[in-house]
Protein backbone atom coordinates (compact mmCIF):
# COMPACT_ATOMS: atom_id res chain seq x y z
CA UNK A 1 0.00 0.00 0.00
CA UNK A 2 1.18 3.51 -0.83
CA UNK A 3 -0.39 6.09 1.44
CA UNK A 4 -1.03 9.15 -0.70
CA UNK A 5 -2.34 11.16 2.22
CA UNK A 6 0.45 9.93 4.51
CA UNK A 7 3.29 10.57 2.08
CA UNK A 8 2.39 13.40 -0.26
CA UNK A 9 0.18 15.29 2.19
CA UNK A 10 2.38 14.71 5.24
CA UNK A 11 -0.13 13.15 7.64
CA UNK A 12 2.65 10.77 8.77
CA UNK A 13 6.31 11.57 9.46
CA UNK A 14 9.28 9.22 9.55
CA UNK A 15 9.60 9.83 13.28
CA UNK A 16 6.13 8.39 13.93
CA UNK A 17 6.94 4.66 13.41
CA UNK A 18 10.38 5.17 14.96
CA UNK A 19 8.74 6.16 18.26
CA UNK A 20 7.37 2.61 18.52
CA UNK A 21 10.62 0.93 17.55
CA UNK A 22 8.90 -0.14 14.32
CA UNK A 23 7.57 -3.26 16.09
CA UNK A 24 4.35 -4.73 14.69
CA UNK A 25 2.98 -5.54 18.14
CA UNK A 26 3.29 -1.93 19.26
CA UNK A 27 2.53 0.08 16.13
CA UNK A 28 -0.96 1.58 15.68
CA UNK A 29 -2.77 0.23 12.64
CA UNK A 30 -2.07 3.21 10.38
CA UNK A 31 1.69 2.70 10.83
CA UNK A 32 1.88 -1.10 10.46
CA UNK A 33 3.27 -0.92 6.93
CA UNK A 34 6.42 0.72 8.34
CA UNK A 35 7.22 -2.12 10.78
CA UNK A 36 10.64 -3.73 10.52
CA UNK A 37 9.61 -7.23 11.66
CA UNK A 38 6.87 -7.48 9.00
CA UNK A 39 4.56 -9.80 10.91
CA UNK A 40 1.99 -10.68 8.26
CA UNK A 41 -1.42 -9.15 7.92
CA UNK A 42 -3.62 -12.14 7.07
CA UNK A 43 -6.34 -12.00 4.44
CA UNK A 44 -8.64 -14.85 5.42
CA UNK A 45 -11.10 -15.85 2.71
CA UNK A 46 -13.60 -17.42 5.08
CA UNK A 47 -16.02 -18.44 2.32
CA UNK A 48 -16.10 -18.99 -1.43
CA UNK A 49 -19.77 -18.00 -1.58
CA UNK A 50 -20.83 -14.63 -3.00
CA UNK A 51 -24.11 -13.00 -3.92
CA UNK A 52 -22.52 -10.99 -6.76
CA UNK A 53 -20.63 -11.96 -9.93
CA UNK A 54 -17.80 -9.44 -10.13
CA UNK A 55 -15.78 -9.44 -13.36
CA UNK A 56 -12.49 -8.90 -11.56
CA UNK A 57 -12.85 -11.23 -8.56
CA UNK A 58 -9.36 -12.45 -7.65
CA UNK A 59 -10.85 -15.44 -5.79
CA UNK A 60 -13.17 -16.47 -8.65
CA UNK A 61 -15.91 -16.75 -6.00
CA UNK A 62 -18.43 -19.51 -6.67
CA UNK A 63 -21.03 -21.64 -4.87
CA UNK A 64 -19.70 -22.98 -1.62
CA UNK A 65 -16.66 -25.21 -1.68
CA UNK A 66 -15.37 -27.02 1.40
CA UNK A 67 -14.94 -24.46 4.17
CA UNK A 68 -13.27 -24.69 7.54
CA UNK A 69 -15.63 -25.22 10.44
CA UNK A 70 -16.12 -22.66 13.19
CA UNK A 71 -13.94 -24.67 15.57
CA UNK A 72 -11.17 -24.92 12.97
CA UNK A 73 -11.43 -21.18 12.40
CA UNK A 74 -11.16 -20.46 16.12
CA UNK A 75 -8.07 -22.67 16.30
CA UNK A 76 -6.54 -20.71 13.42
CA UNK A 77 -7.16 -17.42 15.24
CA UNK A 78 -5.32 -18.78 18.26
CA UNK A 79 -2.40 -19.81 16.04
CA UNK A 80 -2.27 -16.38 14.41
CA UNK A 81 -2.35 -14.70 17.81
CA UNK A 82 0.56 -16.82 19.02
CA UNK A 83 2.52 -15.99 15.86
CA UNK A 84 2.01 -12.25 16.40
CA UNK A 85 -0.31 -11.47 13.47
CA UNK A 86 -1.53 -7.87 13.98
CA UNK A 87 -4.56 -7.86 11.64
CA UNK A 88 -7.02 -10.37 10.19
CA UNK A 89 -8.94 -9.17 7.16
CA UNK A 90 -12.05 -11.34 6.80
CA UNK A 91 -12.83 -11.66 3.11
CA UNK A 92 -14.42 -14.10 0.68
CA UNK A 93 -16.35 -14.52 -1.54
CA UNK A 94 -18.63 -12.39 0.57
CA UNK A 95 -17.72 -12.82 4.25
CA UNK A 96 -21.11 -11.70 5.57
CA UNK A 97 -22.61 -14.86 4.06
CA UNK A 98 -20.95 -16.91 6.82
CA UNK A 99 -23.29 -17.06 9.80
CA UNK A 100 -20.40 -17.43 12.24
CA UNK A 101 -18.66 -14.20 11.11
CA UNK A 102 -19.55 -12.45 14.40
CA UNK A 103 -18.09 -15.39 16.35
CA UNK A 104 -14.83 -15.21 14.39
CA UNK A 105 -14.62 -11.41 14.72
CA UNK A 106 -15.25 -11.67 18.45
CA UNK A 107 -12.50 -14.26 18.85
CA UNK A 108 -10.00 -12.16 16.89
CA UNK A 109 -10.72 -9.02 18.91
CA UNK A 110 -10.48 -10.89 22.21
CA UNK A 111 -7.15 -12.32 21.03
CA UNK A 112 -5.84 -8.78 20.58
CA UNK A 113 -5.88 -8.95 16.78
CA UNK A 114 -7.36 -6.06 14.82
CA UNK A 115 -10.39 -7.40 12.93
CA UNK A 116 -11.43 -5.84 9.62
CA UNK A 117 -13.77 -6.94 6.84
CA UNK A 118 -13.59 -6.69 3.04
CA UNK A 119 -17.15 -6.80 1.71
CA UNK A 120 -19.33 -5.82 -1.22
CA UNK A 121 -21.52 -4.13 1.38
CA UNK A 122 -24.83 -5.31 -0.04
CA UNK A 123 -25.73 -7.54 2.92
CA UNK A 124 -24.67 -5.29 5.80
CA UNK A 125 -27.96 -4.66 7.56
CA UNK A 126 -28.46 -2.28 10.49
CA UNK A 127 -28.60 -5.22 12.90
CA UNK A 128 -25.43 -6.80 11.49
CA UNK A 129 -23.57 -3.50 11.62
CA UNK A 130 -24.58 -2.89 15.24
CA UNK A 131 -23.58 -6.40 16.26
CA UNK A 132 -20.17 -6.17 14.57
CA UNK A 133 -19.61 -2.74 16.09
CA UNK A 134 -20.42 -4.05 19.58
CA UNK A 135 -17.89 -6.85 19.06
CA UNK A 136 -15.13 -4.34 18.26
CA UNK A 137 -14.82 -4.59 14.48
CA UNK A 138 -12.31 -1.90 13.51
CA UNK A 139 -13.08 -1.30 9.86
CA UNK A 140 -15.03 -2.43 6.82
CA UNK A 141 -13.75 -1.90 3.28
CA UNK A 142 -16.61 -1.83 0.79
CA UNK A 143 -15.98 -2.33 -2.90
CA UNK A 144 -17.31 0.25 -5.35
CA UNK A 145 -15.95 0.43 -8.89
CA UNK A 146 -17.72 3.59 -9.95
CA UNK A 147 -21.14 5.13 -9.65
CA UNK A 148 -24.32 3.17 -10.14
CA UNK A 149 -24.26 2.21 -13.83
CA UNK A 150 -20.56 1.38 -13.99
CA UNK A 151 -20.44 -0.36 -10.61
CA UNK A 152 -23.44 -2.58 -11.36
CA UNK A 153 -21.95 -3.64 -14.69
CA UNK A 154 -18.81 -4.81 -12.86
CA UNK A 155 -20.77 -6.50 -10.09
CA UNK A 156 -23.06 -8.36 -12.48
CA UNK A 157 -26.17 -7.49 -10.44
CA UNK A 158 -28.53 -4.57 -11.00
CA UNK A 159 -29.03 -2.65 -7.77
CA UNK A 160 -25.63 -3.60 -6.31
CA UNK A 161 -24.63 0.06 -5.97
CA UNK A 162 -27.74 1.07 -4.03
CA UNK A 163 -27.43 -1.96 -1.75
CA UNK A 164 -23.75 -1.22 -1.13
CA UNK A 165 -24.51 2.40 -0.29
CA UNK A 166 -27.12 1.26 2.23
CA UNK A 167 -24.50 -1.04 3.74
CA UNK A 168 -22.13 1.93 3.99
CA UNK A 169 -24.77 4.01 5.76
CA UNK A 170 -25.57 1.16 8.15
CA UNK A 171 -21.90 0.67 9.06
CA UNK A 172 -21.29 4.38 9.55
CA UNK A 173 -24.40 4.73 11.73
CA UNK A 174 -22.99 1.92 13.88
CA UNK A 175 -19.71 3.86 14.27
CA UNK A 176 -17.68 1.42 12.17
CA UNK A 177 -14.99 3.11 10.10
CA UNK A 178 -15.78 2.65 6.40
CA UNK A 179 -13.48 2.79 3.41
CA UNK A 180 -14.06 2.37 -0.30
CA UNK A 181 -12.16 -0.13 -2.47
CA UNK A 182 -11.88 0.69 -6.18
CA UNK A 183 -10.11 -1.46 -8.79
CA UNK A 184 -8.69 0.71 -11.59
CA UNK A 185 -9.07 -0.31 -15.24
CA UNK A 186 -9.93 1.21 -18.62
CA UNK A 187 -13.65 0.71 -18.10
CA UNK A 188 -13.88 2.77 -14.92
CA UNK A 189 -10.85 5.00 -14.35
CA UNK A 190 -12.81 8.08 -15.40
CA UNK A 191 -15.08 7.43 -12.39
CA UNK A 192 -12.32 8.23 -9.89
CA UNK A 193 -13.28 11.89 -9.55
CA UNK A 194 -16.83 10.78 -8.79
CA UNK A 195 -15.51 8.54 -6.02
CA UNK A 196 -13.76 11.52 -4.43
CA UNK A 197 -16.98 13.53 -4.72
CA UNK A 198 -18.86 10.67 -3.05
CA UNK A 199 -16.36 10.62 -0.19
CA UNK A 200 -16.92 14.34 0.36
CA UNK A 201 -20.70 14.31 0.18
CA UNK A 202 -21.16 11.19 2.31
CA UNK A 203 -18.38 11.78 4.83
CA UNK A 204 -16.46 8.61 3.92
CA UNK A 205 -12.98 8.92 5.40
CA UNK A 206 -10.95 6.36 3.48
CA UNK A 207 -10.45 5.07 -0.06
CA UNK A 208 -8.09 2.47 -1.51
CA UNK A 209 -7.48 2.54 -5.26
CA UNK A 210 -6.25 -0.88 -6.42
CA UNK A 211 -4.21 -1.33 -9.56
CA UNK A 212 -5.50 -4.27 -11.60
CA UNK A 213 -3.92 -7.68 -10.90
CA UNK A 214 -4.46 -10.28 -13.63
CA UNK A 215 -5.52 -13.21 -11.46
CA UNK A 216 -8.80 -15.00 -10.84
CA UNK A 217 -11.51 -13.67 -13.13
CA UNK A 218 -9.36 -10.60 -13.75
CA UNK A 219 -7.20 -12.73 -16.06
CA UNK A 220 -9.83 -11.91 -18.67
CA UNK A 221 -9.31 -8.19 -18.06
CA UNK A 222 -5.56 -8.04 -18.75
CA UNK A 223 -6.16 -5.98 -21.89
CA UNK A 224 -8.27 -3.59 -19.81
CA UNK A 225 -5.32 -2.46 -17.70
CA UNK A 226 -4.33 1.17 -18.17
CA UNK A 227 -1.46 2.17 -20.40
CA UNK A 228 1.56 3.60 -18.62
CA UNK A 229 0.59 7.14 -19.60
CA UNK A 230 -2.97 6.59 -18.36
CA UNK A 231 -1.60 5.20 -15.09
CA UNK A 232 0.59 8.25 -14.54
CA UNK A 233 -2.33 10.58 -15.24
CA UNK A 234 -4.54 8.56 -12.90
CA UNK A 235 -2.03 8.56 -10.04
CA UNK A 236 -1.58 12.33 -10.52
CA UNK A 237 -5.35 12.76 -10.31
CA UNK A 238 -5.50 10.74 -7.09
CA UNK A 239 -2.66 12.79 -5.62
CA UNK A 240 -4.27 16.08 -6.65
CA UNK A 241 -7.73 15.20 -5.34
CA UNK A 242 -6.31 13.88 -2.08
CA UNK A 243 -4.19 16.98 -1.60
CA UNK A 244 -7.22 19.19 -2.25
CA UNK A 245 -9.25 17.34 0.39
CA UNK A 246 -6.51 17.57 3.00
CA UNK A 247 -5.93 21.27 2.28
CA UNK A 248 -9.65 21.88 2.89
CA UNK A 249 -9.37 20.29 6.31
CA UNK A 250 -11.07 17.01 5.41
CA UNK A 251 -9.86 14.17 7.63
CA UNK A 252 -9.33 11.53 4.96
CA UNK A 253 -6.94 8.69 4.17
CA UNK A 254 -6.28 7.74 0.55
CA UNK A 255 -4.06 4.90 -0.62
CA UNK A 256 -3.06 3.19 -3.83
CA UNK A 257 -2.53 -0.56 -3.73
CA UNK A 258 -0.72 -3.26 -5.71
CA UNK A 259 1.66 -1.09 -7.75
CA UNK A 260 4.72 -0.11 -5.77
CA UNK A 261 6.01 2.07 -8.61
CA UNK A 262 3.61 4.61 -7.08
CA UNK A 263 6.12 5.18 -4.27
CA UNK A 264 9.07 6.34 -6.40
CA UNK A 265 6.63 8.22 -8.63
CA UNK A 266 5.38 10.28 -5.67
CA UNK A 267 8.95 10.98 -4.55
CA UNK A 268 10.05 12.04 -8.03
CA UNK A 269 7.04 14.30 -8.37
CA UNK A 270 7.82 15.94 -5.03
CA UNK A 271 11.45 16.44 -6.07
CA UNK A 272 10.31 18.05 -9.31
CA UNK A 273 8.00 20.33 -7.32
CA UNK A 274 10.92 21.13 -4.96
CA UNK A 275 8.80 19.91 -2.06
CA UNK A 276 10.82 20.17 1.17
CA UNK A 277 9.32 16.90 2.44
CA UNK A 278 10.65 14.77 -0.43
CA UNK A 279 13.53 13.24 1.54
CA UNK A 280 11.20 12.54 4.47
CA UNK A 281 8.95 10.64 2.09
CA UNK A 282 11.90 8.62 0.78
CA UNK A 283 12.71 7.56 4.36
CA UNK A 284 9.14 6.32 4.82
CA UNK A 285 9.19 4.48 1.50
CA UNK A 286 12.38 2.69 2.53
CA UNK A 287 10.71 1.67 5.80
CA UNK A 288 7.72 0.40 3.84
CA UNK A 289 10.06 -1.79 1.75
CA UNK A 290 7.70 -2.21 -1.20
CA UNK A 291 5.87 -5.39 -2.10
CA UNK A 292 5.37 -7.57 0.97
CA UNK A 293 3.93 -10.75 -0.57
CA UNK A 294 5.00 -13.77 1.46
CA UNK A 295 6.43 -11.54 4.15
CA UNK A 296 4.16 -8.81 5.51
CA UNK A 297 0.96 -10.12 3.98
CA UNK A 298 -0.37 -13.64 3.54
CA UNK A 299 -3.59 -15.42 2.75
CA UNK A 300 -5.54 -18.31 4.23
CA UNK A 301 -8.28 -19.66 1.99
CA UNK A 302 -11.67 -21.12 2.94
CA UNK A 303 -10.27 -24.67 2.94
CA UNK A 304 -7.22 -23.80 5.06
CA UNK A 305 -4.72 -23.48 2.21
CA UNK A 306 -2.05 -20.83 2.80
CA UNK A 307 -0.95 -18.62 -0.10
CA UNK A 308 1.74 -15.88 -0.38
CA UNK A 309 -1.04 -13.29 -0.81
CA UNK A 310 -4.72 -13.26 -1.71
CA UNK A 311 -4.09 -12.84 -5.45
CA UNK A 312 -1.52 -15.60 -5.94
CA UNK A 313 -3.40 -18.91 -5.77
CA UNK A 314 -1.20 -20.99 -8.04
CA UNK A 315 1.49 -21.25 -5.34
CA UNK A 316 -0.01 -23.01 -2.30
CA UNK A 317 2.40 -23.14 0.62
CA UNK A 318 0.60 -25.67 2.81
CA UNK A 319 -2.64 -26.14 4.74
CA UNK A 320 -3.29 -25.12 8.34
CA UNK A 321 -5.44 -28.24 8.84
CA UNK A 322 -2.27 -30.27 8.37
CA UNK A 323 0.48 -28.03 9.79
CA UNK A 324 0.48 -24.95 12.06
CA UNK A 325 0.55 -21.62 10.26
CA UNK A 326 3.94 -20.74 11.75
CA UNK A 327 5.50 -23.93 10.40
CA UNK A 328 4.15 -23.17 6.93
CA UNK A 329 5.07 -19.47 6.91
CA UNK A 330 8.63 -19.94 8.10
CA UNK A 331 9.39 -23.27 6.42
CA UNK A 332 13.09 -23.19 5.44
CA UNK A 333 12.52 -26.20 3.17
CA UNK A 334 10.10 -24.27 0.97
CA UNK A 335 12.51 -22.91 -1.62
CA UNK A 336 9.93 -20.73 -3.39
CA UNK A 337 8.77 -19.11 -0.14
CA UNK A 338 12.31 -18.44 1.03
CA UNK A 339 13.09 -16.78 -2.31
CA UNK A 340 9.90 -14.76 -2.05
CA UNK A 341 10.92 -13.41 1.34
CA UNK A 342 14.12 -12.18 -0.34
CA UNK A 343 12.56 -11.40 -3.71
CA UNK A 344 14.89 -8.48 -4.45
CA UNK A 345 17.67 -11.00 -5.03
CA UNK A 346 15.71 -12.94 -7.65
CA UNK A 347 13.77 -10.43 -9.77
CA UNK A 348 14.94 -10.11 -13.36
CA UNK A 349 15.15 -7.59 -16.20
CA UNK A 350 14.74 -3.91 -15.50
CA UNK A 351 13.59 -4.72 -11.94
CA UNK A 352 17.06 -6.10 -11.17
CA UNK A 353 18.85 -2.94 -12.27
CA UNK A 354 16.27 -0.46 -10.96
CA UNK A 355 17.49 2.27 -8.61
CA UNK A 356 14.24 1.87 -6.64
CA UNK A 357 14.51 -1.85 -5.91
CA UNK A 358 14.87 -1.25 -2.16
CA UNK A 359 11.74 0.91 -2.26
CA UNK A 360 9.59 -1.24 -4.56
CA UNK A 361 10.97 -4.79 -4.07
CA UNK A 362 10.21 -5.71 -7.67
CA UNK A 363 6.54 -4.70 -7.61
CA UNK A 364 3.75 -7.28 -7.83
CA UNK A 365 4.98 -10.81 -8.48
CA UNK A 366 1.54 -12.33 -9.19
CA UNK A 367 1.01 -9.83 -12.01
CA UNK A 368 4.53 -10.43 -13.35
CA UNK A 369 3.92 -14.17 -13.50
CA UNK A 370 0.50 -13.72 -15.11
CA UNK A 371 2.08 -11.68 -17.90
CA UNK A 372 5.43 -13.48 -18.35
CA UNK A 373 4.91 -17.01 -16.94
CA UNK A 374 7.88 -16.27 -14.69
CA UNK A 375 7.36 -15.30 -11.02
CA UNK A 376 10.63 -13.33 -11.15
CA UNK A 377 9.94 -11.60 -14.47
CA UNK A 378 9.19 -7.92 -15.00
CA UNK A 379 5.90 -6.51 -13.76
CA UNK A 380 4.31 -4.98 -16.90
CA UNK A 381 2.42 -2.45 -14.80
CA UNK A 382 5.59 -0.60 -13.80
CA UNK A 383 5.20 2.74 -15.53
CA UNK A 384 8.51 4.32 -14.54
CA UNK A 385 10.65 5.25 -17.52
CA UNK A 386 14.14 3.84 -18.15
CA UNK A 387 15.55 7.23 -17.24
CA UNK A 388 13.62 7.28 -13.96
CA UNK A 389 14.98 3.90 -12.88
CA UNK A 390 18.58 4.45 -14.02
CA UNK A 391 20.92 5.28 -11.13
CA UNK A 392 23.38 6.98 -13.48
CA UNK A 393 20.86 9.51 -14.76
CA UNK A 394 20.47 12.91 -13.16
CA UNK A 395 16.75 13.57 -13.03
CA UNK A 396 16.75 17.10 -11.60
Amino acid sequence: MIGISKLYCGTVEASDPLRYGRKSEELPSHLLQFSKDKKPVIVWNITSKCNLRCLHCYASAKPSEKEMSTSQGLSLITELKDYGVPVILFSGGEPTLREDLPTLVDAAVKAGIRAVISSNGTLITKDMAMRLSDLGLSYVGISLDGMEKVNDSFRGVTGAFKMAMQGIYNAMMADIKVGLRFTINKQNYKEISNIFDLMTTEGIKRACFYHLVYTGRAKELMDEDLSHDQTRQTVDLIIDRTSSMIEKGVDAEVLTVDNHADGPYIYLRMKKEKNSRAEEVLKLLKMNEGNSTGLGIGCVSWDGTVYPDQFWRNHPLGNILERPFSKIWDDPENDFLMKLKNKKEYVKGRCQRCRWLDVCAGNFRARAEAATDDPWGEDPACYLSDEEIDESQSLF
